[in-house]
């Protein structure tokens, strides 16, 4: 199967191990992957601020670089959830409607496309340790995302995976509400963490490197016992088997 990939800012600026590591995981599923260098933002720091001019140019050029006949892969749920949701706001109606419409049933979030689309949760990996699975809020109210990471988890050998306190509450992230309301975030983000130590939790996983970015700095300032990852550099770890 072809696949398009798009890597949001975010993980390109910063993670850029997560990128190849969804390419390795998307090619182990027998996927050819297709990346386009031209690809840039999809518009939503824009849009959250109140930019929705802005939004629009760079959702417009974002619909012009997707292919609309292939699906779109994408290790974020975040920028999967303005695509699929918030472009509604932007192009209903406009001369670009059906290639938006076309274009937002295509793309879907990793685990999602894994565990849907190809039918498949089993790559081999491997990680020893206890881990809480994090629902970011876009993966879980924007792309109805829940069941599919646990399931992917649930075959990674050595890893035990529990259930935290206040599971699906938010971590404080929430783009420019962790620098508008620094306080309120860091908060959220250390009982976040303290749910998981609370658990017994070695890992944080998840489907979003802006809830793990936020996370882990609260992780690295108090230097606590625990870290996060991605779930696709979990699903890229280890490999002894396959």
């Amino acid at each position: 199967m072809d696949v398009n990939l798009f890597i949001p800012c975010f993980i390109d600026q910063m993670y850029p191990g997560t990128a190849f590591n969804t390419i390795k995981v998307l090619k182990k599923a027998g996927c050819r992957v297709n990346y386009n260098p031209e690809q840039t933002c999809c518009g939503q720091p824009a849009y959250n601020a109140g930019f929705w001019d802005e939004a629009k140019i760079i959702g417009n050029k974002f619909l012009d670089d997707f292919a609309e006949s292939k699906y779109i892969v994408s290790p974020s749920a975040s920028c999967t959830g303005m695509v699929k949701n918030a472009y509604n706001d932007l192009f209903t109606n406009s001369m670009v409607h059906n290639q938006c419409r076309s274009i937002q049933s295509s793309i879907h979030e990793l685990s999602d496309f894994l565990v849907n689309i190809l039918k498949k949760d089993y790559f081999g990996a491997e990680l020893e340790g206890r881990a809480v699975y994090h629902d970011s809020c876009s993966a879980l109210r924007e792309c109805k995302i829940k069941e599919e990471p646990r399931q992917l988890l649930a075959k990674v050998d050595g890893l035990e995976l529990l259930e935290m306190y206040d599971q699906e509450t938010c971590c404080g992230f929430g783009g420019t509400f962790s620098v508008k309301f620094n306080s309120i975030s860091s908060a959220m983000a250390e009982q976040k963490v303290n749910n998981a130590l609370q658990a017994g939790a070695e890992y944080i996983i998840s489907t979003d490197t802006s809830c793990l970015l936020h996370l882990q700095a609260y992780i690295d300032k108090q230097q606590l016992p625990i870290k996060t990852m991605h779930l696709a550099d979990v699903l890229a770890n280890g490999w002894g088997n396959v």
